[in-house]
């Protein structure tokens, strides 16, 4: 049986260590989704802080806007 591997960022590139996709990758929102499933807000908290340390690993090759939407606006209510 397969184990399962979590699908995490890899710094500074910011991209997942299993399947090598921008962080947080399609795997990685699910997982994260239903980890907060009873805390929307958390979830946003959390994102928010790993967006601002992605902003001083990646500004010079990410505009700061595309990095909103990767981190913040796929986790938004509904």
């Amino acid at each position: 049986m397969p184990r399962y591997r979590p699908h995490v960022a890899a710094r500074p590139s910011w991209r997942c260590r299993v399947c090598g996709a921008a962080w947080p990758c399609s795997p990685a929102r699910l997982a994260l989704l239903g980890e907060y499933r009873e805390n929307r807000t958390g979830l946003l908290i959390y994102l928010g802080g790993l967006m601002y340390e992605a902003v001083d690993d990646l500004a010079a090759q990410v505009p700061p806007g595309t990095l909103a939407d990767r981190f913040l606006t796929w986790a938004r209510s509904r």
